[in-house]
């Protein structure tokens, strides 16, 4: 089991608090979501296995899944060479994105200006 206590000092967090977190598909290896976490989300993700994030727009924690049942099954989180975000592997129970697409990054640039 990960200290949490002594993981939260040596991650860069932001000066609100938070770090990003890109999730990945631990078997595909499709980049999923990125989302942000606070220290609260992150000891929460390790304790349940499950992700957690803060919410910027509602000011609020929230666990992936909760509601629509898509939850994140945590498989291993990394942080990358400056500790300033992190790469969550999950098993997804269904889509990520709100839109139900399996991955939030499913419009190119082009398809934006549409």
């Amino acid at each position: 089991m990960i200290d949490v206590a002594a993981l939260i000092p040596r991650l860069k967090w932001t000066g609100d608090g938070l770090i990003p977190a890109v999730v990945q598909d631990a078997r595909t290896q499709q980049v999923l979501m990125v989302a942000w976490m606070n220290a609260d989300a992150l000891r929460l993700t390790l304790e349940t296995g499950q992700t957690h994030f803060w919410s910027r727009s509602r000011q609020e924690l929230w666990h992936k899944g909760a509601t629509s049942g898509h939850t994140q099954t945590v498989t291993g989180i990394w942080a990358d060479c400056d500790a300033d975000v992190l790469l969550v592997q999950v098993e997804p129970a269904g889509p990520a994105c709100h839109t139900g697409a399996v991955s939030c990054f499913f419009r190119t640039l082009e398809d934006i200006l549409d």
